[in-house]
């Protein structure tokens, strides 16, 4: 089974970048496949890898990603240059176009659009905007909103 970890060095190989671009490079990528790799009607049980998002302030976080990267801060994540876990052909299409769509933003930019969609807006509910929200985003909001985006 794919870990968040090996998909995260998988991105990482593409160019060093901020623990916050990552997350929000790794939503995506959750949340595509996701999209794509399921039908509705016979549940969303097939997943990128099981770790799951939370809603933080600065948009979806994975608490094991954030606690592996937290020393960097804002500081940029080396490249990754170790070994890379291969991936089926529908694996590696997805992640390539998530990289296609968003690799070239910046963390700034990819938190300001997690911000605008309703995975995030739903789980952090009535959350004041500053305040701390470990609610884990529901893979029903996240294939509702993105099946609209990403339907072929």
């Amino acid at each position: 089974m794919r870990t968040i970890h090996d998909i995260a060095d998988y991105y990482l190989t593409k160019e060093a970048m901020t623990p916050k671009k990552l997350q929000k490079i790794l939503y995506y990528a959750y949340s595509w496949f996701l999209t794509l790799e399921n039908e509705p009607d016979q549940g969303l049980s097939n997943r990128l890898f099981n770790e799951r998002f939370e809603a933080w302030v600065h948009g979806p976080v994975n608490y094991e990603i954030y606690k592996k990267y937290q020393d960097y801060g804002s500081d940029l994540i080396g490249k990754h240059t170790g070994n890379v876990k291969t991936f089926s052909q529908d694996v590696t299409d997805v992640l390539e176009d998530v990289w296609c769509t968003y690799g070239g933003n910046t963390a700034n930019q990819l938190e300001h659009f997690t911000h605008q969609e309703a995975p995030w807006q739903i789980a952090r509910g009535d959350t004041p905007s500053m305040n701390r929200c470990r609610t884990v985003i529901s893979d029903e909001s996240i294939y509702n909103f993105y099946k609209n985006w990403v339907e072929v």
